[in-house]
Formats: structure tokens, C-alpha cells, sequence
């Protein structure tokens, strides 16, 4: 079964939050996969984890507590907002997938731009290089399997020569999922400075436009919903089955 998308536009965070919030809550077994794309005026949310710490000054900003995972993050103009709200069991896959498959498809519009996008270990989201965005070289700080008997470092997730270009915080209620992932496009970066980004002190983030690519809002959110499409579609659609 094909995922609907359904544009939004420019619409304000809270409603949307209430809205995707209802939405879940109100699921049963035969409520149809949605995916919601939107932008959002300026707005910090926070997440359940989050630290006040982190929110360095806000100023006119709105800060929103939010039920998602992760810690501040924001959200302005010339930002793609994908909001899949998708019955989890039903799809076939489990929480770590899903988010391996939302990046996959962050990845796949980089792609479509000319822009290599990265895994970092320890750190979700999609990161680039800030020398050369289009470089294909494998990040030394990237996730990997672990070999036999050898366990992961138990250090800050490394973001040297690197700057996020879309964060990604989900909530899973009762196998179903809400809240999902940012792009930022063509957006002011100003804002991110007045925050620690995903509470990491100094981590740079950067949009299309500071890499190089002329983009539209309405193209990026058009590449980023179709591949969201094919990546979050059902195991079983997928096989054929």
C-alpha cells in the first residue's frame, strides 16, 4: 500500500504537533499510513531528554516541549518538515530500521543534488562534509559493525569537518509512529547558533544552499516525499507479496 503524502504548506508547530498527536491516538488497525510535509515559522522544540542548558537564547524564538526523542532543535522557513505517521507492525520493520530508512532517504535526495550525505556514529541525522560536500570517501566516523568480542567506544559521537544538514526525532506510541525528520534547503542558519544543535556544543549546521545547491523549498520536499514513499513502504508491498 502506497504511504499519501499530504502538503501541508507553511503551517505553525503546535497544531501540527497536537494534530499528528490525535491522529496516532486515534489509529486503529484500518487507519491508512499518512506522510505530512511541511514548513513551520520559527520555533525551538525540545525534546523528552532535553536540557535547558542547551537553549543558549532563544529570544522571540518560541521553545516547545514536545514528546519526541532527542534534545533541541530548530525549525524555520526554507526547512522541509516529513511527518510519517505509519503503523510500525503493520509495515514490518522495527524502530532501529525505521530510522535507517528515513535516512536512507535523506541520503537519496542529497544524491539527487550532487551532495554526499553521512552517517556519524552514536549521532542520527545526516551530516557533510564542509570541504567538499560532494565527496564520496567513507567518514572514519562512521557506524560500523563491530567485530567479534570488540565493543564500541564509549565516547562523544565525532563531528570534526562535518556539518548536519537534517535531524531527525521520532515517537513510537503503540507500534505507531510520529514527529520525523527536517532538511534544511534555503533557510537563515543564524537561529541554530543560539542553541548546542541536538545538545552538542558546536556542532555546525548547514543547509543546501551553504553547500552549493540552488534548490527550491517545492523541489527538496518533492525529492524527500517520494523517497520517503519507497523507503517507509511495507515489507511485504515491498516484496512483492
Amino acid at each position: 500500500m502506497t504511504i499519501a503524502v499530504q502538503p501541508l504548506g507553511r503551517v505553525d508547530y503546535l497544531p501540527t504537533y497536537a494534530a499528528m498527536r490525535a491522529y496516532t491516538a486515534e489509529r486503529t488497525a484500518a487507519t491508512p499510513d499518512v506522510l505530512w510535509i511541511c514548513e513551520h515559522p520559527a520555533t525551538y522544540t525540545q525534546g523528552l531528554a532535553g536540557k535547558s542548558e542547551h537553549i543558549l537564547a532563544p529570544g522571540a524564538i518560541p521553545v516547545v516541549a514536545t514528546d519526541r526523542g532527542g534534545q533541541v532543535t530548530f525549525h524555520g522557513p526554507g526547512q522541509v518538515v516529513a511527518y510519517p505517521l505509519i503503523d510500525l507492525r503493520r509495515a514490518g520493520y522495527f524502530v532501529k530500521e525505521y530510522v535507517y530508512r528515513i535516512e536512507q532517504a535523506v541520503l537519496g535526495t542529497l544524491a539527487h543534488f550532487g551532495v554526499t550525505g553521512h552517517r556519524v556514529a552514536g549521532a542520527p541525522g545526516i551530516y557533510v562534509r564542509l570541504d567538499d560536500p560532494r565527496a564520496h570517501d567513507l567518514l572514519p566516523q562512521r557506524p560500523r559493525r563491530l567485530a567479534s568480542g570488540e565493543r564500541a567506544a564509549d565516547a562523544a559521537p565525532d563531528f570534526r569537518g562535518l556539518g548536519k544538514i537534517a535531524a531527525l526525532g521520532i515517537k513510537v506510541s503503540r507500534n505507531c509512529s510520529y514527529h520525523g525528520v527536517a532538511l534544511n534547503v534555503a533557510m537563515d542558519l543564524e537561529p541554530f547558533t543560539r542553541i548546542n544543535a541536538c545538545g552538542y556544543p558546536g556542532l555546525q549546521t548547514v543547509d543546501l544552499a551553504a553547500v552549493g545547491v540552488s534548490a527550491s523549498w517545492q523541489e527538496a520536499a518533492d525529492q524527500l516525499a517520494r523517497r520517503l514513499q519507497s523507503q517507509l513502504a511495507a515489507r511485504v508491498a515491498a516484496a512483492g507479496t
